[in-house]
């Protein structure tokens, strides 16, 4: 029995480019959707064509295709320059023209920030023919177009910096050494001519970190990013990465995503109110569920305010949140409790009054006083001294802070750079790359490395366990951790303030349903899609190729859900 026989490819044929793509294709809504919109509305450049010149692409062809090739794993504008001709689903969406890559690309570039527009464009036309619920807010690390090496921290470069003066040292070792042998080349050895260019190389680099080191101590920086300067090294799953934190609000109807914001805050302490307030309209309540992340009771109470409840996953053994937020006295309050506008909402709140929304959550309000307590800034010496004077006291015993430059003088030499802030405007300092490789660790901390808390105003921290060993004439590796604070009191002030303190009741039958809803998104999104990483750099261009990316799994998720002929209708 023979084998199936293809057609003859020197054979002639007529037919349409329609014929060839069937009736369910992908391509066919997007066609229907992107015609639907109006470009010109949304701010898209070059969208009425020239009267002379070359004629350019049509802003919808362009658009059409990078939405399609986002929907099949095709985001780079060279890999798209060969789908346009090789792929016939391609051809028959934009009419079989072949732009070339850096057309493609400007297109991208020229309209990035009209992009997020289509992404809601597509929501509101899909919000129309079903219903959206509660929203699962939740974060996911997305690589940036940003090598690790192309990222320093303080601390890093401390760490760099050192390792250069060492290695120089060593190249002047070993040109002291060819200099005794009378100039003659040592078998094996680096000739002076490569000594001396080793040496001005790394001087080269040493002074262009230095010159990081600098801006970053100027401008108040934890890090710096020389390709993407808005990435950030941030821990994710498998490590840490130099990425972005993607906020994204999906519903718990459709699990689509309804808005998202691109962040470079490596956590998700105060992200909730601005991730959800596209989303919101202003006179409903909408209901928003998220982990344990976003436990921030600031602004928990911002969402309140506007009429969105946080029901955020609370600490096992909790089932209330204390929230607090300013007293304003309002006459009119008792008359807007029913109202469910995001003014109403607040005034009543602040007055001390439970809206009607919120009588079956908030089980309590009261008005309190409450007592703040601050300190004066001292006229402390330590402020004055120079940076030898305050590494000389460090190698006394004593961790020493360096307020202008941001950092801290450790006793065995290294330095220590801000890590965290702390209660009442303390900061807590650490360098894991300098206590990884200390002898005289076991002094400070039996811990990993050393973390020195330093109270607001407070510039000394004594290490009494080294103290002890130098003073007694012990070995400084062998010791036990203690640490006495030196500080200079300054006079306390007590203010009273009043506040209005909110006892909260989240909803624990939606928290329980977070994880089926936030997860999937961002799974297929990084495996089915390939949108783990981005393409373009900085904040404003990545929003812009992140509603690329949703969008794409916005248009899968609603034509499995509704179905394809429904979602025709919807984009007409």
């Amino acid at each position: 029995m023979a084998f199936i026989a293809g057609e003859n490819r020197y054979q002639m044929m007529y037919f349409s480019l329609d014929l060839l793509i069937s009736d369910d294709s992908l391509a066919r809504a997007i066609d229907v959707f992107v015609n639907g919109l109006d470009l010109v509305q949304m701010g898209f450049k070059r969208t009425v064509p020239a009267s002379e010149g070359r004629p350019a692409y049509a802003p919808k062809d362009l658009l059409k295709l990078y939405i399609y090739g986002n929907c099949n794993s095709v985001r780079s504008s060279r890999r798209l320059q060969r789908e346009c001709c090789v792929n016939i689903e391609v051809k028959w969406l934009i009419g079989d023209i072949e732009p070339d890559f850096r057309t493609i690309s400007d297109f991208r570039k020229d309209n990035v920030t009209c992009l997020k527009k289509v992404f809601h464009e597509f929501n509101k036309k899909v919000g129309e023919v079903t219903d959206y619920g509660y929203q699962s807010v939740d974060g996911s690390k997305f690589r940036a177009c940003n090598a690790k090496d192309k990222n320093f921290t303080p601390s890093k470069l401390d760490d760099r910096i050192k390792r250069l003066d060492a290695r120089v040292d060593e190249y002047l070792r070993l040109l002291d050494l060819s200099d005794a042998d009378e100039g003659e080349e040592l078998k094996g050895q680096f000739s002076r001519a490569e000594l001396e260019e080793k040496i001005a190389a790394s001087a080269e680099r040493k002074n262009r970190y230095e010159s990081y080191l600098r801006y970053m101590e100027e401008n108040g920086l934890s890090q710096i990013s020389l390709t993407d300067p808005d990435a950030k090294l941030m821990k994710g799953g498998n490590g840490f990465l130099v990425a972005h934190n993607v906020q994204t609000a999906v519903d718990s109807q459709t699990h689509m995503i309804l808005n998202y914001e691109v962040t470079n805050q490596p956590t998700d302490h105060g992200l909730l109110r601005s991730t959800l307030e596209s989303v919101k309209i202003d006179g409903e309540i909408l209901e928003a569920v998220a982990d344990k992340g976003y436990a921030e009771t600031e602004d928990m109470a911002e969402c309140l305010e506007s009429g969105i409840i946080p029901n955020v996953i609370m600490p096992e053994g909790k089932d209330v949140y204390e929230l607090e937020v300013p007293f304003e006295e309002c006459p009119d309050a008792e008359n807007l409790k029913a109202n469910t506008d995001a003014e109403s909402l607040k005034k009543c709140l602040r007055s001390g009054i439970v809206p009607e929304a919120y009588k079956d959550i908030i089980e309590k309000v009261e008005i309190i006083e409450k007592t703040i307590i601050s300190r004066d800034a001292p006229d402390n010496v330590s402020i004055s001294r120079t940076k030898d004077e305050m590494i000389k006291r460090a190698n006394e015993g004593y961790f020493v802070r360096d307020a202008e430059r941001g950092c801290v003088y450790c006793p065995a030499g290294e330095i220590l750079r801000k890590k965290s802030e702390i209660k009442d405007g303390g900061i807590r300092y650490a360098n894991r790359l300098a206590c990884s490789r200390c002898p005289y660790k076991s002094l400070c901390t039996k811990s990993k490395w050393k973390e020195v808390d330093f109270p607001q105003y407070t510039y000394e921290t004594q290490c009494a366990g080294w103290r002890r060993n130098v003073e007694g004439g012990g070995d400084l590796s062998t010791g036990q951790p203690e640490q006495k604070r030196v500080k200079k009191q300054t006079p306390i002030k007590k203010t009273k303030k009043k506040v209005v303190r909110i006892v909260f009741r989240p909803d624990r039958k939606k928290m329980a349903n977070r994880k089926c809803l936030s997860e999937h998104p961002f799974g297929t999104i990084k495996r089915a899609l390939d949108g783990n990483y981005f393409l373009l750099k900085g904040k404003k261009k990545v929003t812009g190729e992140f509603a690329l990316i949703s969008l794409a799994y916005n248009l899968k998720r609603a034509v499995s859900l509704l179905g394809f002929g429904k979602i025709m209708v919807a984009m007409r």
